[in-house]
């Protein structure tokens, strides 16, 4: 009987854990556009809201505040990182995979900048965080730049972490200057990188 009372008991745990991971994807994905709409001192209950979850939730699995602005960072990095080499396979060519990822690079940097006050702010925990977004992004846009190379359609000599700077330098936008597309002039930037003849 204790034997078959504990497998109840671990067979009841697994759906608990799966709900858990994806209530935590979809506490990520709140938070993040929360952040970009409100800034990352947004109210935690506007980010349970957007998530559909109670605060009780939220809390659960991010402690404090920094804890959150932490897994977003994180999350939206791997994101990034995951889409590289999909994106070329799923794309025509590799210069449709690099705008493509270069899209969502952008996206993401809307919310790092949104997210950039509370990482100077909060000490140590954050130290590691410049490496980390280096260690996963820099490999990831190197691989399509790479085959973009080999099929003639951006010229040679083009550095991944060149590039995401220059790309990071752009979308340094002042807060409700409507006068910048940040967009439009990374697209620039991109049409920039085809060979000349």
């Amino acid at each position: 009987m204790p034997e078959e009372t504990a497998a109840t008991s671990t067979e009841a745990a697994r759906p608990k854990r799966s709900d858990a991971r994806r209530n935590e994807g979809v506490l990520l994905e709140a938070a993040a556009a929360v952040f970009v709409r409100s800034g990352v001192e947004a109210p935690i209950r506007e980010i349970a809201k957007e998530a559909g979850v109670g605060l009780g939730t939220v809390y659960r699995h991010f402690p404090t505040r920094s804890d959150l602005v932490l897994a977003v960072y994180r999350h939206q990095v791997e994101a990034c990182a995951e889409a590289a080499p999909r994106l070329l396979i799923s794309l025509k060519s590799p210069s449709d995979a690099l705008r493509a990822w270069v899209d969502l690079f952008v996206e993401f940097l809307v919310t790092k900048h949104g997210l950039a006050m509370a990482m100077q702010s909060s000490g140590d925990s954050f130290d590691a965080l410049h490496d980390y977004f280096e260690t996963r992004l820099v490999p990831a846009v190197a691989s399509i730049i790479d085959a973009a190379t080999d099929v003639g359609e951006i010229r040679r000599g083009i550095g991944a972490f060149e590039l995401m700077r220059g790309i990071g330098n752009l979308c340094i936008v002042p807060e409700g200057d409507a006068r910048y597309d940040a967009r439009r002039m990374v697209a620039y930037l991109l049409d920039g990188l085809r060979p000349t003849e």
